[in-house]
């Protein structure tokens, strides 16, 4: 989903692009997503802010609640746009807002190699199919927003993202004659569950839940509806209202899945870039859920690597006019100077991130101490901290 925000960035700029998606058709399938006051500065410069809005509800107050000691922590939201918004909402109106025939669907890159003539890249499909990026765009990038599995990260040498022994369950649940729940994020934990619940609008509210510690493999348990009696027992000495709110859940809409991440060295040591080719959203640095910061990072991406593209490189009416070599030239530069704006941004949200996931992913208490000293050190803030952040303008 997230490579939508870079191709409706590019085009902004008036530079000709395609998306190769593998999937057959628009995938409107998932849950919620978080987005902070970071993420909703990008989109606004999307210009698919305001209609977004229109689709949720603002958080005014996070509420954080620990059972077993009985104390609850309020962290006001007046300064701080929040959001939850669903994933079908988001798609529908990026793919509403996309220039025509800018969407291949159906189309899964196998392999990258790169054409001796022109050192630009060459991409092969699953159905023995070979695209050299010229064909489509004059400026001939590659941009590797091909999530979890990358190809594109592959290429450049990266290895494949690390799982956390931990997994997070997200869910919507209904409430057609409206829920009671407020504009409130709630976030409610014992010594080993984790349970979050934020309203999307008035009549629906999106929930996850996750384990404070290492868990049984869950890898077996495939049915929505197992995985919903599962959370319930789960939930045992939870509140009532948040039992039956798992209860009631739309089985559609519940996922179980582990926790991945990309280790905060390999942003650290590794290429994000070579030649023509660059890596974005997950594919460059997929995070734990822990800070929600995860898609608003995705979404800086696409502002920040179209503005870096349209400051160095022109329009596909005059890339004619200037030689290949100078074209690779402009096109390495552009992607210089995007890798260089973004490491820094996202090695902190990454460390942040593994930091927390690791703290409930180890059952080594020496592990747990370091960790939780390193966060104090260094990410002391409060968790909202990272919504201050503004990409700038596309």
């Amino acid at each position: 989903m997230f490579h939508w925000f870079y191709l409706i960035n590019v085009c902004r700029k008036r530079i000709r692009c395609l998306v190769l998606e593998k999937a057959a058709s628009m995938r409107t399938e998932g849950s919620g997503i978080d987005i902070f006051a970071n993420g909703w500065r990008a989109l606004d410069q999307l210009r698919v802010g305001t209609e977004l809005r229109t689709k949720s509800i603002a958080v005014t107050e996070i509420h954080e609640q620990w059972l077993e000691e009985n104390r609850m922590r309020v962290f006001p939201c007046s300064n701080v746009e929040v959001r939850c918004v669903r994933r079908k909402d988001l798609i529908e109106i990026l793919a509403n807002n996309l220039p025509a025939n800018t969407l291949r669907f159906n189309c899964q890159i196998t392999a990258i190699s790169t054409d001796p003539a022109t050192s630009f890249p060459v991409l092969h499909t699953s159905d023995g199919m070979v695209i050299k990026a010229k064909w489509f765009s004059l400026l001939q990038i590659v941009i590797g927003c091909d999530g979890l599995n990358s190809i594109v990260a592959k290429s450049l040498g990266l290895v494949m993202p690390k799982s956390f022994p931990t997994w997070v369950l997200r869910g919507f649940t209904p409430y057609p004659d409206g829920h009671s729940f407020g504009t409130f994020f709630y976030r409610i934990r014992n010594k080993h569950l984790f349970l979050g619940r934020v309203p999307v609008d008035d009549r629906l509210v999106h929930w996850f839940i996750a384990p404070m510690n290492p868990f049984k493999d869950l890898n077996d348990l495939k049915d929505p509806k197992l995985i919903r009696d599962f959370a319930v027992e789960l939930l045992q000495k939870f509140p009532s209202e948040v039992i039956e709110m798992v209860k009631a859940s739309d089985l559609s809409s519940i996922s179980l899945r582990y926790i991945s991440y990309r280790p905060p060295w390999q942003l650290m040591l590794n290429d994000l870039w070579r030649g023509t080719m660059v890596l974005a959203g997950d594919a460059m640095h997929v995070m734990g859920p822990f800070l929600g910061q995860g898609g608003c990072a995705s979404i800086e991406d696409g502002v920040v690597l179209a503005r870096c593209i349209s400051q160095k490189l022109p329009a596909d009416s005059e890339c004619t006019v200037i030689s290949d070599k100078e074209l690779h030239e402009r096109i390495e530069a552009a992607l210089s100077d995007y890798v260089k704006e973004r490491k820094l941004r996202v090695i902190g949200l990454s460390t942040n991130s593994y930091l927390i996931g690791s703290i409930t992913g180890t059952s080594s208490w020496v592990k747990k101490l370091l960790c939780i000293i390193i966060l104090v050190l260094f990410f002391k803030d409060s968790p909202l901290c990272h919504s201050d952040y503004d990409c700038g303008k596309l």
